[in-house]
């Protein structure tokens, strides 16, 4: 069972880190990168098979025209399979695939319509980086002038004019990476694929072209579909997100949508950071974590039914920060303080109590309010809990920790007792 939270006021308690632009807004509400168009790219009912493993099951899903869109998922969750099986490198086992309103379904690479940017980049290094990016243009019989008059362009384009004399091994990485992306662009297809381009890229250099790249996307407008495992990347540059896992989709929404309502505990556990407790339903509107009584707000939970409560770090509110306002809230209980991890602007609580003594509760705080309140290790904090921001899941009890276990997902990875 998977409920939506309720809107909560904009102001957080007490100094809390403000929760990104869109977050704790329903789907309603959330504001729309671009007006909403066709779809371009249709993938329907695509399965692969690979002997007897089944990489991608019963896929389905629409990309619109001029949309950016990322494929995200852990290492083996199908989502490379499915960029390759749209570009015809490995044909899909079942299912169709439709372009523009063309099937490409059975077509082999060289009569779909698109370019592609893999993870090396694939440059030649015999050639310079000028006739990397007209590489394509000539084998087509475009004439000499026209591609000279595309390659100027695109050189431009990626602020590289100055350097299309030079050959791949004498440009930087990030360099390299605007190259093979002007030699995709170079035949003007009509869909972009991207195969991790930046993962090669070292952190800095890797944030600031994705903003490069996102910009370049939106003032061309074509159709982009990127492959990436980083959640950071697809969270800042995508317009919606396909989440991947196992072979099959979990959930297609915006950034906005995918962290602050997670379809499914995977999508919550894997995107962000995350508190995650078990317990138990009672009267039909809470649930029982360990000796507490957490209000959840939601109606039409059955009594006893086995739930998993997620909330977010930056959700848990430090009542010390305003007594008064917080006498008014539920869920709030007196923790210790375990642990604190500097995090640059901000600090990362490790909360005990009773209630979840498996994991502590992760808590976000401002490095502003840690001062004012003086918190170390060792203080004793009250926190609340805000019903509206508390994620219900069902719960496999076969499967699960023992009651009452709590655990963190950091980005990119999990860790559970």
């Amino acid at each position: 069972m998977s409920q939506h939270p309720i809107d909560i006021p904009g102001a957080a308690l007490g100094g809390i880190a403000p929760l990104p632009p869109g977050v704790g807004q329903s789907e309603a509400q959330l504001p729309s990168v671009r007006p909403e168009r066709a779809p371009y790219l249709v993938v329907s009912n695509v399965s692969k098979m690979f002997k007897d493993f089944t990489a991608l099951k019963n896929v389905s899903l629409d990309v619109r025209e001029g949309e950016f869109v990322c494929f995200l998922g852990p290492s083996g969750c199908g989502k490379t399979t499915l960029l390759r099986a749209i570009a015809g490198l490995d044909i899909q086992s079942s299912g169709t695939i439709h372009q523009g309103g063309r099937d490409i379904s059975a077509l082999p690479p060289e009569e779909r319509d698109f370019g592609i940017v893999f993870q090396s980049y694939a440059l030649f290094p015999n050639l310079t980086v000028r006739q990397n990016i007209a590489f394509g243009l000539e084998n087509r019989g475009m004439k000499r002038a026209d591609v000279t008059a595309r390659v100027d362009e695109l050189l431009a384009l990626i602020d590289l004019a100055a350097h299309g004399h030079k050959y791949p091994s004498q440009i930087s990485g990030g360099q390299q990476q605007r190259v093979a992306l002007a030699r995709a662009l170079a035949p003007s297809p009509g869909l972009i694929l991207l195969d991790e381009p930046l993962s090669a890229l070292d952190a800095k250099v890797r944030i600031h072209l994705r903003q490069e790249l996102k910009q370049l996307q939106a003032q061309l407008g074509v159709t982009t579909v990127m492959v990436t495992h980083d959640q950071d990347e697809a969270l800042s540059i995508a317009d919606r997100i396909v989440v991947m896992n196992m072979g099959v989709v979990e959930q297609v929404g915006t950034p906005q949508e995918i962290y602050d309502v997670p379809a499914s505990q995977f999508v919550a556990d894997f995107i962000g950071a995350m508190n995650f407790m078990e317990g138990t339903v009672v009267n039909g509107s809470d649930a029982r974590v360990g000796d507490v009584t957490f209000a959840l707000r939601r109606d039409g939970l059955a009594n006893g039914a086995a739930v998993v409560l997620a909330i977010r770090p930056e959700d848990v509110l430090v009542a010390d920060a305003d007594p008064q306002s917080a006498l008014l809230h539920p869920n709030r209980i007196a923790a210790e303080v375990e642990n604190l991890e500097f995090l640059g602007s901000y600090l990362r609580m490790y909360l005990r109590h009773p209630a979840f003594p498996a994991k502590p509760l992760v808590a976000q705080t401002t490095q502003t309010l840690a001062r004012a309140l003086q918190i170390v290790p060792g203080k004793r904090l009250d926190v609340i809990l805000p019903p509206e921001r508390l994620r219900v899941f069902d719960r496999l009890v076969a499967h699960g920790p023992a009651s009452g276990a709590t655990s963190t997902v950091a980005k990119g990875g999990t860790v559970h007792d």
